[in-house]
């Protein structure tokens, strides 16, 4: 009998593992992986990699073995790391030279894990024996309506393809599919590091008003799809992207200042008083509320 590996985990993860979750719950928490912190993404593919479904798991393994580098090594450099999720890091990711701090082997040990240990997730009521502020804060309340209608097995492996193959792809075909891709393709290309082929998903005629409000909420760091996205009159149209705007820090003071003068009273009132926005949107919030009280 095999042996049981126990750890905690964050309320990120567990929506994805914890007990009672379906297998399209699960398969999707391979894509949600990529949106993750570098802690928390290892150690979410590690739970899916120990899945019993075997779509599931080979996915997550075959995820673990194409992490960036320096997802892996940070992972590794925290004090809170598993020595299981280590092992397993070291024994499947890809021979890359330049890694110093985790090494690869062969195939054959990659067949291996597919008779691993069994994985029990720390919940709440096992307090009695772990630190408080580790502890896995399981909200048993996540609605169903928030999973997107076409998350199955297919989806899953779909992705994971579309991700490899854009792993082999030149900057120009990047663009190209970036301008014209599906869903998938947008989610995989909008996160690459050339700024070129990020824009580029901006500009698909294809892409939602729902998928732009994703990304600004996300806290994307790229001034350009910033630029993008308020140069864009029809997503300004919506309430929400301005609001969002305003809360995102990297949206330009001047594009910023003007979506705050369409606010409601409510939403200046909520950035007059937070600590979330600069300085400038909470004086300036503070003013048109004062001048809408007149």
């Amino acid at each position: 009998m095999s042996n049981k590996i126990k750890f905690t985990i964050s309320p990120a993860v567990a929506t994805y593992v914890r007990p009672g979750v379906s297998s399209e719950v699960r398969l999707a928490g391979c894509d949600a992986a990529a949106g993750m912190e570098p802690f928390e993404r290892v150690t979410l593919l590690f739970c899916l990699s120990k899945d019993p479904d075997p779509s599931i798991k080979s996915t997550a393994i075959n995820l673990m073995q194409i992490l960036p580098e320096h997802v892996a090594n940070e992972y590794a450099a925290s004090d809170k790391a598993h020595p299981l999720v280590l092992e397993l890091l070291v024994r499947i990711r890809d021979k890359r030279p330049e890694s110093a701090d985790l090494r690869a082997v062969s195939a054959g040990d990659v067949e291996e894990l597919n008779q691993p240990e069994n994985v029990e997730t720390v919940h709440p009521q096992q307090a009695d024996c772990l630190d408080a502020d580790t502890l896995l804060e399981d909200e048993s309340s996540a609605s169903d309506g928030n999973m997107d209608e076409d998350t199955d097995e297919d989806v899953g492996e779909e992705f994971l393809s579309k991700f490899k193959i854009a792993q082999m792809m030149g900057i120009g075909e990047k663009i190209k599919m970036a301008l014209s891709g599906d869903k998938e393709w947008r989610s995989i290309l909008v996160k690459d590091s050339n700024k070129l082929v990020s824009g580029s998903v901006i500009k698909n005629p294809r892409i939602t008003e729902s998928e732009i409000l994703k990304l600004i909420k996300s806290g994307i760091q790229n001034d350009e799809i910033m630029r993008l996205i308020c140069a864009n009159k029809e997503w300004i149209k919506s309430y929400q992207i301005r609001k969002s705007l305003i809360e995102n820090n990297r949206t330009p003071v001047q594009n910023a200042i003007r979506y705050l003068a369409t606010m409601g009273e409510k939403d200046l009132a909520g950035f007059a008083k937070s600590k979330n926005v600069t300085s400038v949107i909470s004086t300036m919030a503070k003013r048109l509320l004062l001048n809408k009280k007149r």
